[in-house]
């Protein structure tokens, strides 16, 4: 997040915004990279999925990793902030289920994407 520019704008389980800087953030045609729009839908949705972990485990080392993303990179990021809303669609037991949606300071959508993250609880023998 350091190395990106990420900022915590909101976070529960339900809802997580973060932005991030598009300066350090591009790739060589000067636009936004895939590859940093990914982590940063990454970034909201895991963050969603802790809270949601350590909520729904209270007393226990609960704590959540992610088993798949899937971005579709709608439009460029040119300037400016692009910032990610992480809403959930499923909080389980288990797993959780975000969508996240990235959106430059227009309001433009940049990209969409679905973030899976399994809950796992570390148990008192590890």
């Amino acid at each position: 997040m350091e190395v990106t520019g990420m900022e915590v704008l909101e976070h529960t389980a339900a809802r997580t915004v973060i932005s991030m800087p598009i300066d350090g953030n591009r790739q060589s045609a000067g636009i936004l990279h895939g590859g940093a729009s990914a982590a940063l839908a990454e970034t909201a949705a895991s963050f969603a999925a802790q809270i949601h972990a350590r909520e729904t485990n209270p007393g226990k080392q609960a704590y959540a990793v992610g088993t798949e993303l899937n971005a579709s990179h709608i439009a460029a990021g040119r300037s400016g902030i692009v910032t990610a809303t992480a809403t959930a669609v499923h909080l389980g037991r288990s797993s959780t289920v975000h969508t996240v949606e990235i959106r430059d300071e227009a309001n433009h959508l940049v990209s969409v994407a679905r973030v899976t993250n399994r809950i796992l609880v570390r148990s008192a023998h590890a």
